[in-house]
């Protein structure tokens, strides 16, 4: 699935995932190649993404929105 990780100052990550695992606002989740849509907010904590070559990366957010539709995984960081 695509992943993009966008702030207000630029495009800070985009590219093919496995998963994708957010703090979410209700609870930490994790989406996943099929993931129904949604839409969630996050609060501050970390995320991490497993990429196609099952490399493991992760940072601290402040907050923001997730949208996940088709495959799409669009992340707007505050």
């Amino acid at each position: 699935m695509k992943l993009q990780i966008i702030s207000a100052e630029k495009i800070e990550f985009e590219g093919e995932v496995v998963s994708a695992t957010f703090p979410g606002v209700l609870g930490s989740f994790q989406v996943l190649t099929g993931h129904a849509a949604m839409v969630a907010g996050l609060t501050a904590g970390t995320m991490s993404y497993v990429l196609e070559n099952e490399e493991t990366q992760s940072r601290d957010i402040a907050g923001g929105v997730v949208d996940v539709k088709n495959n799409v995984v669009k992340v707007c960081l505050y």
